[in-house]
């Protein structure tokens, strides 16, 4: 069962689902992202990665409008670290075609580059492709 996190004016900005047969924990963010709204997000997201002891998170921000820039350093300084710290290895972001969002994703991903692989795609299903690949990877060797 999906969690969804609502925002001040009452509509879903994410829904967060553990997908067993991926697997990995698949956020859809929609909309415009505050700066509170993504921490509570990202701090959501912890909980399924922990228990399901994931490794891999496809980030869908396809519906996301506009920059959050605002939020890239404490990704970066305080989520990363402690997502990295329980078992993340993969993180997969698909990105939105708003140019402001992709900018703002570009700024995470340089940001995150020593911390664990992350890369962009334009679609959900390249997206998808690399992370099964990671885990067969993975379990593989």
């Amino acid at each position: 069962m999906p969690t969804e996190l609502i925002n001040g004016f009452g509509e879903v900005y994410l829904t967060i689902d553990y997908d067993a047969t991926g697997p990995w924990v698949y956020n859809n963010w929609i909309g415009p992202q505050t700066y509170t709204g993504i921490i509570s997000g990202a701090d959501a997201c912890l909980h399924p990665l922990r228990e399901h002891e994931c490794a891999y998170l496809l980030n869908d921000n396809r519906q996301v409008v506009g920059h959050w820039d605002h939020a890239v350093e404490w990704i970066i300084s305080n989520w990363a670290p402690r997502a990295t710290a329980q078992g993340l290895t993969h993180f997969a972001n698909v990105i939105s075609q708003e140019e402001l969002a992709a900018i703002s994703a570009e700024a995470m991903r340089v940001g995150l580059s020593n911390r664990l692989q992350m890369r962009m795609f334009g679609t959900i299903e390249e997206a998808q492709a690399w992370l099964r690949e990671a885990h067969q990877q993975a379990t593989q060797g």
